[in-house]
């Protein structure tokens, strides 16, 4: 706990200062330019992977970066809420959907049925990826092949979720009059890759 303190005591004393202008700036409104929907992993850091200041990213971040499917509900909803807000008062022009590798909310998909019932809630929401789970499990020699699995998982969910994004009306409808831009990231922690998804060509190419 104390290395926390101690941290916010370098940020008042050191980084605030350094970007006191833009703090200033930021100090009444903000205007993000990009939606960055991304996993909560402790390892994915949005603003450093993106190289982006204060006030450029409006950040999502939940277990193996899920977006619900568009529906009416009564329930708290939080990541969508977020996703209308970004997209509807904030006005992003880009979202950006990023899964990255060694997901542990994508290994969860399969884990027995006795270990997720520890987790309940967890268990509930990758509920919304049971399309990929299903696809996944079709094909035989990628879900005997552990690497090969995490790595297809990870990917196809990703691709999933921008398929669950665009079944929000507002969404879609500024995606295909090129107003909105949405990618699909796959993060390598080990080497600091990042992989986009070429929608034409159905896989994630390398950003160099």
């Amino acid at each position: 706990m104390e290395e926390l303190f101690e941290g916010v005591k370098k940020f008042t004393s050191v980084h605030f200062d350094e970007y006191k202008n833009l703090f200033n700036q930021l100090s009444r409104k903000q205007k993000p330019h990009t939606l960055f929907i991304g996993c909560s992993d402790s390892r994915v850091v949005p603003n450093l992977i993106t190289s982006t200041m204060p006030g450029e990213l409006f950040i999502i971040r939940n277990i193996a970066n899920i977006i619900p499917k568009n529906r009416e509900s009564k329930d708290f909803l939080a990541t969508t809420s977020a996703i209308e807000y970004a997209v509807k008062v904030l006005e992003v022009s880009n979202i950006i959907v990023c899964g990255h590798s060694n997901c542990g909310g994508c290994n969860a998909f399969y884990l027995p049925e006795e270990t997720l019932a520890k987790t309940p809630h967890t268990k509930k929401w990758i509920q919304c990826s049971s399309a990929v789970i299903e696809k996944i499990k079709k094909d035989k020699e990628t879900m005997n092949d552990p690497i090969k699995r995490e790595i297809a998982t990870e990917q196809m969910n990703i691709v999933e979720q921008i398929n669950h994004l665009l079944s929000y009306p507002d969404i879609e409808k500024k995606y295909k009059n090129n107003e909105l831009n949405i990618f699909g990231w796959y993060y390598i922690i080990e080497t600091g890759e990042i992989y986009n998804y070429n929608k034409d060509k159905h896989i994630f190419e390398i950003i160099e």
